[in-house]
């Protein structure tokens, strides 16, 4: 009797077992007790509603500006003009001014470079650079000679544009001083514009720009932006004088 007893007992139990729901596997779990029918008339969503909003994927567009021209005109002393300026210079510190300008490289990137020029040619350089600025003229590099100890070898090769330094003219004849000693002339570009004297090219790696049929970035040419920028505030080119073109060459008086 105590054996069929124990067997009935046995077989409740796998019965009340077997009627128990399984426990975190098969449909069990968060899912499955969200997806389980509510009251009459009802709809559960299978899923939970998220909270949190979603994240926007794309960013908005950041604000640009377009860079415009900028100048500022500044006093120089002796020291600031170091060894571009001597003493039997043909102008003083006090008729010269130091011209900050805004400028585009050959990287299509704006830039600020300087200049050394009489009071009397201010007006002239800061339209001429307002007008190649517009018209995204590039220029390689814009120091005072007084970078380069005054050496207007050392400015040409390293292709800087300057204008002022107290120096003796380049062409033959007699001694006379250059009209960049006055402040009233300009050389853009040199290496894009060489001065060619007879077999000599200044600087000696303009010999790569000697020929002009081909016009390339930073060049001065007949109609281009840079001649007709000055053009317009009455400095002539240069590039116009017959035997020894110098084309990188501007002044106030044409020499």
């Amino acid at each position: 009797m105590r054996r069929r007893a124990r067997t009935a007992v046995g077989l409740f139990a796998a019965t009340v077992i077997a009627a128990l729901p399984a426990c975190g596997g098969g449909s069990g779990g968060k899912d499955s007790r969200a997806a389980t029918p509510g009251p009459p008339g009802t709809t559960v969503p299978a899923t939970l509603p998220s909270t949190v909003p979603p994240v926007a994927t794309t960013l908005p567009p950041v604000p640009t500006t377009t860079p415009t021209f900028a100048a500022a005109v500044a006093p120089v002393t002796t020291a600031d003009l170091g060894a571009s300026w001597h003493d039997g210079c043909p102008v003083g510190p006090d008729q010269l001014r130091r011209v900050t300008l805004s400028y585009w490289d050959f990287d299509g990137r704006p830039q600020t470079g300087a200049l050394v020029v009489n009071v009397d040619a201010v007006d002239a350089i800061r339209a001429a650079f307002q007008k190649l600025f517009e018209q995204r003229f590039p220029i390689r590099r814009m120091d005072p000679i007084d970078k380069f100890t005054g050496s207007d070898d050392a400015s040409m090769a390293a292709d800087n544009t300057s204008a002022f330094n107290c120096r003796l003219a380049v062409a033959a004849g007699p001694p006379q001083w250059s009209v960049h000693s006055f402040g009233r002339a300009i050389d853009v570009n040199p290496v894009e514009n060489p001065y060619v004297l007879g077999t000599d090219v200044l600087p000696p790696a303009g010999s790569a720009y000697v020929d002009r049929t081909t016009v390339r970035p930073g060049m001065a040419v007949t109609g281009g932006p840079l001649v007709e920028a000055f053009a317009a505030v009455g400095w002539p080119w240069g590039g116009r004088w017959s035997g020894s073109p110098d084309y990188q060459h501007f002044s106030a008086n044409g020499s």
